[in-house]
């Protein structure tokens, strides 16, 4: 049976701009900063300021999106051992979470959670989220929080630093007949 909040029904958004956004953060803290470099982060500043509402709305979307295609990877790969993904991705990445009160407040901690078992549960976490009120200032850091610990949980589940990001990036490029160079020529 169809749900209305499966992923088919949901839009995809700014994958890219999240991937960016995420694979930027994860090579700051593998270049050994804590993230809060000024100069990433004037970066980072910069690019959501130039966004319109518009865009902002679509990097959100393709954050969300970036979330369901973690979860996918991560569910196929457990349950290619025979694990239940929810059990062993979920429980680590809340304590994670509860281990970063400046930038995960405690009272988002249960919405990022339940975004990561309705991806994990094959739906789409921004049409799960949306049917509780439209998103909140308060849940974006978390809500980048969120993807870049399930792209870590990747990496380290594959021994790759760039696995996660060359995953979604390989995605991307088999989905977009342009592909990044533009149209082929023919």
């Amino acid at each position: 049976m169809s749900s209305p909040y499966g992923p088919e029904h949901s839009p995809t958004g700014d994958v890219g701009a999240a991937l960016m956004i995420i694979d930027s953060r994860l090579k700051s803290f593998h270049a050994g900063k804590d993230g809060t470099d000024p100069e990433h982060q004037a970066m980072i500043d910069q690019f959501t300021a130039s966004l319109s509402p518009k865009g902002a709305r679509d990097v959100l979307e393709g954050a969300c999106s970036l979330i369901y295609m973690f979860m996918s990877w991560l569910r196929q790969a457990h349950e290619d051992e025979d694990k239940d993904v929810i059990e062993y991705v979920v429980p680590t990445l809340v304590s994670t979470m509860r281990m970063m009160p400046r930038s995960v407040r405690p009272e988002t901690i249960p919405t990022m959670a339940g975004l990561v078992i309705a991806a994990g549960t094959g739906l789409s976490p921004n049409l799960w989220r949306l049917q509780y009120g439209d998103w909140t200032k308060e849940e974006m850091t978390p809500l980048e929080v969120t993807a870049l610990l399930l792209a870590e949980h990747i990496n380290r589940v594959t021994d790759d630093p760039d696995f996660a990001t060359r995953m979604v990036a390989e995605a991307l490029s088999r989905t977009d007949p342009e592909g990044p160079e533009g149209p082929e020529e023919d």
